[in-house]
């Protein structure tokens, strides 16, 4: 293992104790698209001892221009991203200790997590699941490592419990990602960079060079050839919901969730299962063939082309259905599937 790890301990900042603090940290990785798969990797290489990997959705193959853990295979059998990164990451690194998530990360889930972690790094695509992690973070104290990218720009931050305003005060001032990869596209050195940027922030955090931490939101346009520095000290909102004086977490409120949600950036809309009526994967095969579909049945979901639409029913029976951006067709189209 010394030898494993002798170029990244010859780096004075880390060296052998710095290793080791890397070696007992416990790491949530919320995303294992673009961002969290290169994070993923790089922290794996690492030596990071624990990892909780979090994704509910499956590989395609648009996905592998930049995303860096899978392949040609995984996206004709339509793995879980999860569940491919798991093979490749465990191949890399044998003695990881790996927990993946094939789910949709709520208020439960995310306090589960945060309270055993030491670092969150952010790899999800829409500022709800973000709000989600900044309340948690700033009501656990545990910092979390902002990332976004789109065309041939990213944006990072890391947010420090009690010394930086949070995402939720600060959101009016970080540079804006309004658009998608699915509308204007996005190049895989814009990725990476991103990601690298991500991961040298929690390296220094884990390591215990805290104060080398990034102290201004960076921004940077790989093809413009531009980047900017944006200081944020003296930003910071009283009454911010999350990090202010009487602090209300409003994004970790359970009964403020929502069954129905359209995916960011996709034609797509997903549906939370209900507790009360569990849906199971022998439903949605049963439901297929009564309506003379196409069915497809994978040991994580099943796939089914019904009413104009493909959808797929994961284990835990939540449903993405693919086409629409419209919740209430979605809701319409599942009740047209399961009643």
């Amino acid at each position: 293992m010394e030898e494993r790890y002798s170029r990244q301990t010859l780096f004075k900042p880390i060296g052998q104790s710095g290793q080791a603090l890397i070696g007992d940290a416990t790491v949530t990785i919320v995303g294992c698209g673009a961002l969290g798969s290169a994070i993923a990797e790089t922290l794996t290489r690492a030596g990071v001892g624990e990892i909780h990997l979090v994704d509910r959705d499956y590989v395609e193959v648009s996905n592998l221009q930049r995303q860096q853990l899978f392949t040609e295979q995984d996206a004709k059998d339509m793995m879980p991203k999860v569940a491919a990164a798991e093979l490749r990451l465990k191949a890399i690194r044998s003695d990881l200790r790996l927990f993946t998530y094939l789910d949709n990360l709520d208020a439960v889930l995310m306090e589960k997590l945060i309270a055993q972690s030491d670092l969150v790094m952010d790899a999800t695509d829409n500022f709800e699941t973000r709000l989600l992690i900044n309340d948690a973070s700033a009501k656990y104290g545990v910092p979390w490592i902002y990332g976004a990218c789109v065309g041939s720009s990213g944006v990072i931050f890391p947010f420090i419990p009690g010394e930086t305003g949070c995402f939720r005060c600060l959101m009016p001032v970080l540079p804006a990602v309004n658009e998608t990869c699915d509308t204007v596209g996005i190049i895989s050195p814009a990725v990476q960079v991103t990601a690298a940027l991500q991961s040298a922030e929690a390296m220094k955090w884990l390591s215990g060079n805290q104060g080398a931490m990034r102290k201004k939101v960076h921004h940077f346009n790989l093809w413009d050839n531009t980047q900017l520095d944006i200081g944020i000290s003296r930003i910071r909102n009283p009454a911010c919901e999350t990090c202010g004086a009487e602090p209300a977490y409003p994004s970790l409120d359970k009964t403020a969730e929502r069954a129905y949600a359209v995916l960011c950036g996709r034609d797509a809309v997903q549906v939370l299962p209900d507790v009360t009526r569990p849906i199971t994967l022998e439903d949605a095969e049963k439901a297929g063939r009564n309506l003379d579909a196409k069915v497809k049945r994978t040991p994580y979901f099943v796939e089914l082309h019904a009413f104009g639409h493909r959808m797929v029913l994961f284990g835990n029976g939540r449903l993405l259905i693919h086409g629409i951006r419209s919740i209430s067709e979605g809701r319409k189209l599942y009740h047209q599937l399961f009643g």
